[in-house]
């Protein structure tokens, strides 16, 4: 399982020039090793504002559709992740919705969690791969 940060989930649905085309490229090679993505409702919330702050239906439809597949599972924030995020932003001093996307990864059993976010390079208790 590889919990896969918004940011990611953002270029692959709205295809930057940069970095789109990179990260459909690690999503499907993700897919087609049967690894499974899981992202938590928070990440669901990230990706939701723009489309929606934009009344951008088209978009919001595609995330949505992204959401409901089956390579996709959104798991939820539940208090142990949020536990386990106080004590990350304690310990790294990680902005909040870092904290609580490493711990939902962490807590829901991922074995890699995918960004595009150099800066949590310091956590340790989950591999952490960098799309660059």
């Amino acid at each position: 399982m590889v919990f896969v940060d918004s940011n990611l989930i953002i270029y692959l649905i709205e295809q930057p020039p940069d970095w789109g085309p990179r990260t459909r490229v690690r999503i499907s090679t993700l897919h087609a090793r049967g690894d499974q993505i899981v992202l938590s409702d928070l990440v669901r919330m990230e990706c939701r504002v723009g489309p929606l702050a934009a009344g951008d239906a088209v978009t919001l439809a595609a995330f949505d559709n992204f959401f409901a597949s089956s390579h996709v599972q959104v798991v939820g924030v539940t208090a142990a992740v949020c536990d386990r995020a106080a004590a990350i932003r304690a310990a790294f001093g990680f902005r909040p919705l870092d904290a609580l996307h490493l711990a939902a990864a962490v807590e829901h059993g991922c074995e890699r969690f995918l960004t595009h976010d150099a800066r949590l390079g310091s956590f340790a208790d989950i591999s952490l791969e960098v799309l660059s």
